[in-house]
């Protein structure tokens, strides 16, 4: 009966064990972790289905409907119609015949499906895709191939047709933008005398020979360039492509209009693999068509990626030595306490609210003075700023803004990691203050620095509201770096993947189409900032390696 008492005492003394060593808050705490890894890894998983499969060769189908209607195309979804029957989404294509790219289909009005091994998927220029079954290939009124040949000789002259288009698309685009580049800096000359000294000059008069000599010369070179791009679209003239679709229409695409063309339902599982490589290829390196809900997103990953590094390279340099001064030189006091408040108040700032400045400071403030002082001749013949306006140089200023308060508080936090016997010891051997900071503190909080840049850097990359205000746009297939002098072009605008997501998920006018593209382009932006990062990292670790054991 003694030993009954203590009981109750020793299961209290094990419960209180517990709680001093926190073990419900263990789990709390794991479960939590567990949670966010868990929605993480969910939210990546989600995109990373979505889009990686956008670009798969899917079957084609050929539908019987009951209203003797026949549809021939791909499911792209199926879910549950209102009546409990199911039903599916059908990507039809031949917008310019039956006036939709989309139809629904309940199981009740389709009477067969088949897979016709004939069925041709076609991705054209312009139009959206084309689905028919081939009939023939023809060359003006001239049948080359036709029946089970007819795909076969279409994949024997295609590439001769692409490569001539390409060629007429690099004269186009490199060629004749040289010589408008040239007719442009000569009239700028003539601009330029009128304003510096007048009609009546010498200056004026040459400018103005140089002018019409050069506009001689160009008129030269363009009709070379008109014979050589005549010369080639004449290779490709009459070439074409007779299909018959499911309604029953005979449709004659051009050749030159092609970008590709399969046929899904006879592809091996290497030759699928073939045409999703291909079309990857298209859309990491070509450039945007169809309002930017097909080809390829070039133009807007060379932005992102060149927005990111100038703005990294732009906000690593103030924000460091913003938190320097801030940790090691200025008292403590109430005007450090205000300014820390303030920087720690800006990282809340709605994004807009630095747009707009941007877009009044930089663009208009800076950029306007720059135009005013250095570009008033193309001001004045051309109507419009150079710099006055949006571009990638105010857009990465921006953004450096914008992410200037998380490289500052993470800069402090790294400098006051450091030991103050690191700095005590520099000290006691003579050195100075900015020898201590240079060859002791900062070596040591470059880890702690690099974790602030990186966060700034997926921060930056993916915002969207300031670059709708200073430099973004729909389309700009010139990149700020090309060949023509001065080589590098920052006032011009650009694209940017996070735009493009909104643009094509909310602006496209076929938006069954462009969902599945607004997942590619979220995994490719994903997959970028996450390239980024990590390259961070790996210079963050070498960086710590090297000092890790000079630490005590």
């Amino acid at each position: 009966m003694s030993s009954d008492p203590h009981r109750p005492r020793r299961q209290r003394s094990a419960h209180a064990s517990l709680a001093a060593h926190g073990e419900p808050w263990v789990w709390l705490t794991g479960g939590a972790l567990s949670l966010s890894v868990a929605m993480i890894v969910g939210l990546l998983g989600f995109i990373v289905s979505q889009g990686i499969g956008t670009f798969w060769p899917r079957p084609l189908e050929l539908f019987e409907i009951s209203d003797d209607r026949r549809a021939l195309g791909e499911i792209t979804a199926e879910e549950a119609a209102p009546d409990g029957t199911r039903r599916r989404l059908v990507r039809t294509a031949n917008f310019e015949i039956t006036g939709r790219h989309f139809e629904w289909l309940a199981d009740g009005e389709v009477t067969a499906v088949t897979r016709p091994p004939q069925a041709t998927v076609v991705e054209r220029l312009e139009g959206g895709r084309f689905h028919g079954l081939p009939l023939r290939v023809l060359k003006g009124e001239e049948t080359l191939a036709e029946g089970d040949q007819a795909f076969a000789e279409f994949a024997r002259l295609h590439p001769d047709v692409r490569r001539r288009i390409r060629a007429v698309w690099q004269i186009d685009k490199q060629d004749r933008g040289i010589l408008q580049r040239r007719l442009r800096a000569a009239r700028l000359a003539v601009v330029s005398a009128e304003l510096s000294d007048g009609r009546d000059t010498k200056a004026w008069q040459k400018a103005h020979a140089d002018e019409e000599k050069q506009r001689r010369e160009i008129d030269g070179a363009e009709q070379v360039l008109n014979e050589q791009t005549a010369r080639l679209r004449g290779a490709n003239e009459g070439l074409g492509f007779e299909f018959a679709t499911a309604g029953g229409e005979r449709v004659v695409l051009p050749l030159a209009d092609i970008v590709r063309a399969w046929q899904p339902n006879r592809l091996s599982l290497a030759e699928k693999m073939g045409v999703y490589a291909s079309r990857w290829g298209e859309f990491l390196s070509d450039d945007p068509r169809e309002a930017n809900s097909a080809g390829g997103v070039f133009p807007a990953i060379w932005g992102t990626v060149a927005m990111t590094l100038i703005m990294a390279l732009l906000v690593a340099p103030f924000g460091v030595l913003a938190a320097l001064y801030l940790r090691e030189y200025a008292s403590r006091g109430p005007l450090t306490a205000a300014v820390r408040i303030a920087i720690n108040n800006l990282a809340g700032v709605p994004s807009i609210v630095y747009g707009a400045f941007g877009l009044g400071f930089f663009c208009y403030v800076l950029g306007g003075s720059i135009d005013s002082l250095f570009f008033r001749p193309a001001l004045v013949a051309d109507g419009q700023p150079t710099f006055g306006t949006g571009g990638l140089l105010w857009a990465s200023l921006t953004l450096a803004l914008l992410t200037l308060p998380v490289v500052i508080v993470a800069t402090e936090e790294a400098l006051s990691a450091v030991p103050n016997s690191m700095r005590e010891g520099s000290y006691a051997c003579g050195a100075s203050k900015w020898q201590t900071i240079r060859r002791i503190v900062l070596p040591r909080a470059l880890p702690g620095i690099m974790t602030g840049l990186i966060l700034a850097m997926a921060r930056g990359a993916g915002e969207v509201a300031p670059l709708m205000l200073v430099g973004v746009k729909k389309l700009a297939l010139d990149l700020p770096i090309d060949s023509s002098f001065p080589f590098v072009h920052p006032e011009r605008e650009f694209m940017h993947l996070a735009y493009l997501i909104y643009d094509v998920g909310f602006q496209s006018p076929n938006s069954q189409a462009a969902k599945p593209m607004v997942f590619t382009i979220t995994f490719l932006l994903v997959a970028i900032i996450a390239l980024l990062n990590v390259t961070a990292i790996w210079i963050r670790g070498r960086i710590k390696r090297r000092y890790v054991s000079q630490q005590f």
